[in-house]
């Protein structure tokens, strides 16, 4: 079966869904194929900043300049977004969306032949087996939405969860305002 891909697409979680590592979760996904899909969930800023695992890199940091968790599946793998001005395309640079896509961070940030605007780093990422994304989308967990460019580096991923969905209208603003705990209602 071929798979309409969603790269470049955001999964926003439907706050029912029952898993913990998705809660409220807004992820872009990178790669979307018949195997499977590898996204990163990008509201999840950690306590961690980006000078402790790689000091070369602070400086390029979009506002929180920490280290964001990717999603569950290899926690200690680094994968980088990058922001670069249109039409500067490089080595270890590849476009995602716009002016967004990932950076190879074995390079030196200050031999880099782009300029980058600003970068995010994540800790692990998420995944999904062949047929296991599409599995979830038909049966709600995910609404897959349009994604902004300027999602990835949002200074308030805190908010992203809501933002995204608000800017929808209709039915999926409400659903932005579905509140944490039903039952405290």
């Amino acid at each position: 079966m071929a798979v309409s891909s969603l790269k470049g697409r955001l999964l926003v979680a439907n706050p029912l869904l029952p898993d913990p590592n998705f809660d409220r979760t807004v992820v872009l996904v990178l790669a979307h194929e018949d195997e499977g899909a590898l996204g990163l969930v990008l509201n999840r800023p950690s306590d961690t900043d980006i000078d402790a695992p790689l000091p070369r890199w602070g400086r390029l940091a979009a506002e929180p300049p920490v280290v964001f968790v990717g999603g569950p599946v290899a926690p200690g793998a680094a994968i980088c977004l990058a922001r670069v001005p249109e039409g500067e395309p490089s080595e270890g640079w590849i476009p995602l969306l716009g002016e967004l896509g990932t950076l190879d961070l074995e390079q030196d940030p200050d031999d880099l032949a782009v300029g980058v605007e600003a970068l995010r780093i994540f800790a692990g990422y998420s995944g999904w087996g062949e047929g296991q994304l599409e599995q979830e989308i038909n049966v709600g967990a995910w609404f897959v939405l349009p994604a902004d460019p300027e999602d990835p580096m949002s200074d308030d991923p805190e908010q992203l969860w809501k933002r995204v969905l608000r800017r929808q209208g209709g039915k999926l603003a409400l659903v932005g305002a579905f509140p944490p705990d039903p039952s405290l209602n």
